[in-house]
């Protein structure tokens, strides 16, 4: 049997001041992840594998939270493609932070985040501002 590789984290809005514009970004949030692959159609990154409260007092008290989560068969090898399509989506959402954690079988735990240089990122930004650091752990042992 092939490796297995799992990598999961979650996506974090900032809190707001006002209700209108919370929902509103949730509401954006919401579409983004809508329009992502569903079914055969994803390679590294599907709609199956996001989810997030939209509601107050349902999952959100201030901040919303996506949190996603996949297992892939050694994705550490395409790791690059699967961070350049993660940033690609982070791209498209309003975010505060970001951070991933891959689980390999051969090479450990990484863990991967991303904060955006103002404290929020929105879409109409255009590029990426952020500072990524990576965290390791070792590989397992057999």
């Amino acid at each position: 049997m092939e490796s297995e590789s799992i990598v999961y984290g979650c996506i974090r809005d900032w809190p707001s001041d006002s209700p209108a514009e919370s929902r509103l970004r949730r509401e954006i949030n919401r579409q983004v992840l809508a329009d992502l692959p569903v079914g055969d159609a994803w390679s590294l990154l599907g709609r199956e594998m996001f989810a997030f409260s939209e509601l107050p007092g349902d999952g959100v008290y201030q901040t919303q939270v996506i949190h996603f989560g996949a297992s892939y068969r050694t994705v550490e090898y395409e790791w690059s493609l699967w961070i350049k399509q993660f940033e690609a989506l982070l791209k498209r959402l309003y975010w505060a932070s970001a951070v991933v954690h891959l689980e390999t079988e051969l090479n450990g735990t990484h863990t991967f985040r991303w904060e955006s240089d103002d404290g929020f990122h929105s879409p109409q930004e255009g590029e990426l501002r952020v500072r990524c650091a990576w965290e390791r752990e070792g590989g397992l042992r057999g």
